[in-house]
Order: C-alpha cells, then structure tokens, then sequence
C-alpha cells in the first residue's frame, strides 16, 4: 500500500498521494485551487478599472437606454451605478422623452428583445400612468397580455380582441381575463356579469370564477352586478425620511397622523409578543377620502403571525385598534420562543410624502425598489387575496402596503393593510415570494 505524504499547507490537515505532491508542489488539491484563487481575485484587485457609462450623459433618454444595455460581464471591469433610481428618471421624464422611451421598447420588441421591451412599457404605464394604446396592437400580434396593466386605457376595438380571443385561446385565458379585468369598462363588467349569471363551458378550466380575475384589477361585481372599487385613485409613497425630497416635506398640507412601525401596548394571544402599529394616519388624508373617517385610522397586527394568517382588529370609539374575536390561530405557528427577535435591524423612521404619485406606482411587484404606500394598487407579490370582512362577508378596501425592506434590514415579503367601512373592521395580510 502506497504510504501517503501530508499536505504543506499550514492548517490542512489532509494528505496526499507523492504523485500528487511531485505534481502540485506538495500541496493537496483543495489548498492548490484555493491559492489559484486567492491569485487570480489578486490579479483582479490589482488590475480592475472604474468605468462609468454615464459620465457626461445628461439626456435622461440616453441615460435610461444604458441602464438598460446588456454590459459585459468582466471581472476587471467595474460599473459605477447611476446615482438615482430608474423609478426618479421615469418620473422626470417629459411627455417627449416619454415618447421616445415607448418607440425604444417598440425597436426592442422588433429586435426580438422582449423582456426588456415589456420592462420599459410597465414601468410607462406603472410609474408614469401613461397610455400605450397605440402599442396594443403590437403586443396582440406577439400574443404578449402579461402584465395585464398594460391594456387598462385599451380601445374598444382591442377590447373586443381579447373577449374574441378569449373563446378560442386556451393557454392564454388566464392572462386575457386579467387583462380585460384592468381595462374594466362597462362592456367589461357587463361581460363578468354575464359570467356570474352563467358560467362559461371553458369556466370549468379556471382554478376560480371568471370574476374573481378582476380582484387583480383593484375591482369586484357588486350585488348588483356593478363595478364595486376596491382601491383609492390617490397613492402616496411612504418612505425613509432620508430619501423624502425638500418638495415631499416642504408646506405638506395634507393632515398626517404620528407615522408608521410604532410600537404597541397590546399583545399577541397567539405568540404573545408585542403587536406593532403598522400605520397611524389621519382620517381626512386624500387617499382615504372615500371611507368617510373620522380622527385617525390605525393599522395594527402581530410581525411573527401576521405571516401565518389574516389579522383583523376592531376599531374602539377612538379609532384604535384591538384584536377581534373573528381571528382564528392557525394549524400551524413556530415555536416564537425558539426564534431570535434581535436579528432584525430597524431602519430608519419612515414618513409619508405629500407629493402624489402614479395609483400604479407599485402594482407590479418586483418593478419597483419603493413599494411602500398609502392608497393606490396593491403590489400582490402572489395572486390577490383581499381579506372578507367577518361581520358583512364583503371584500376589505386595500388601505397600503409596507414593503418588508422599509421593515428591516434584509426584510422579505409585504403586509397589505385593509380596512371595513360599514364595520369598522381593519385586516393585515402578508405575501412573500
């Protein structure tokens, strides 16, 4: 038997065959791959370069279109990031720029760029509420429905496509329900509503009502068949006050309540850990104009469970929230005391913007890097999952969203914050990927 010879690395403990050491020097192969590596991530930080793409680009178009170009990946070369978010420079944009970005997407399209193409066209529609009708067409040809947003200003005509297309389109039904529930006009609701009186044969396919596709939309049929809201045309970001602009928090006129993340006095029956105000805003703020508050509208669940259930409270004479006996526990909860609460980092205090932003700011998860708001439309991270009110069995009206990032360091998912008129009722519920 071949007697084997230890490795002369310093601290590895293996060993080797001599044929092995008369070829790598003595040295075991793990620890030769590793000084291979600790030579060449030498050679790199010795001989990388800073290149800056954007350097005298001022041309918010031309600076969007790099942010967009595929760069090549190269050890040696490092990017330097452009200072503001993709989501500030769609803002900036004018009508002009705005335009050309749509004719870019469509050259991207043509090109066989599809992804790409979609990303630019969301983010019109999303960040900037632009119409793309005029795109429609193009995107039909393709076959390409998803995100459904993009054909809520859609004419009648292309309307009438995708209902045609409906019948005969097995692998796209899903998406053309989607898309139609966001164009959401009267022959479309009249549509649904036939729906609800009689199923479609191809109903029996779908996992859900044909009219449960408009939930996504921000909209239900009502008892009577009408468009019944579920969202607030009015969206304002909530975010870190150090990224508030001098205009978000300059003569702000809108009445705003203590903030957001406060801690509570109430506790968790379930895991018996503190509940957390997720939200403390006045009443008459503009996004919540249609609920006919009065005084404050509190937000409150439990971080842990919150995850595992919906949390409805019940609002006191005072507006503040307590836990309803209409929570039911979950089968399944972790053992909370088992679990680390120090991992979590808070970020800094987060406040409300007075500046207005797109209702569809936020509608596609993933899009954009400020998903915490008030009002407008929620981002689902999964399918729409509008929490019924336990005491009149009607869908909650979304109230906002606070992003898991805006939470804690490295935070995941977002709890979506709901609210019940006629009784008074507030729910959380939780998503992630």
């Amino acid at each position: 038997m071949t007697e084997r010879v230890p490795c002369r690395m310093e601290g590895c403990t293996s060993t080797i065959l001599p044929a092995t050491a008369a070829r790598t020097g003595g040295y075991c192969m793990p620890c030769v791959q590793e000084r291979e590596r600790q030579e060449r991530q030498a050679y790199i930080e010795k001989h990388r370069r800073t290149v800056n793409l954007y350097e005298n680009v001022t041309d918010p178009v031309e600076i969007l279109q790099i942010g967009y170009a595929k760069q090549v990946r190269d050890p040696l070369i490092r990017y330097v990031p452009y200072p503001k978010k993709r989501e500030e420079l769609y803002q900036e944009l004018s009508v002009g720029d705005a335009r050309r970005m749509k004719e870019y997407a469509l050259k991207l399209l043509a090109e066989g760029e599809k992804d790409t193409a979609i990303d630019i066209l969301t983010a019109l529609v999303c960040w900037r509420n632009d119409e793309i009708s005029d795109v429609l067409p193009q995107l039909m040809e393709r076959r390409i429905y998803d995100p459904g947003m993009m054909y809520k200003d859609a004419p009648p005509e292309v309307r009438d496509q995708l209902l045609g297309q409906l019948e005969r389109d097995e692998e796209n039904r899903n998406l053309l329900l989607l898309a139609l529930g966001w164009i959401g006009d009267e022959a479309v609701v009249n549509q649904f509503q036939e729906w609800r009186r009689q199923a479609p044969a191809w109903a029996k396919q779908l996992y859900v009502l044909p009219e449960a596709y408009t939930r996504e939309a921000g909209w239900e049929l009502d008892e009577g068949g009408g468009r019944r809201e579920l969202v607030s045309p009015a969206s304002y970001g909530i975010v870190v006050e150090k990224d508030l602009t001098a205009e978000a928090v300059r003569d702000a006129e809108e009445p705003v309540g203590p903030g957001f993340l406060q801690p509570s006095d109430q506790v968790c029956p379930w895991c018996h850990g503190s509940l957390v105000l997720l939200m403390d805003v006045d009443g008459a703020h503009s996004s919540l104009s249609g609920l006919g508050l009065e005084g404050r509208l509190c937000i409150q669940t439990c971080e842990r469970c919150g995850g595992y259930s919906d949390i409805f409270m019940e609002l006191d004479e005072q507006g503040m929230p307590h836990w309803s006996p209409y929570n039911h526990e979950p089968d399944y909860l972790p053992d909370w005391e088992e679990e680390s609460d120090g991992d979590g980092i808070r970020l800094p205090q987060l406040s409300l913007s007075s500046v207005p932003r797109s209702p569809y700011f936020a509608a596609v998860w993933a899009l954009s890097q400020s998903g915490s708001q008030l009002g407008g439309h929620p981002g689902w991270v999964q399918d729409a999952a509008y929490p019924l009110c336990p005491c009149c069995s009607r869908s909650m009206l979304f109230i906002g969203q606070l992003d898991g990032e805006d939470i804690e360091v490295y935070g995941d998912g977002i709890f979506y914050m709901f609210y019940c008129p006629k009784d008074r009722m507030t729910a959380t519920c939780y998503q992630q990927s």
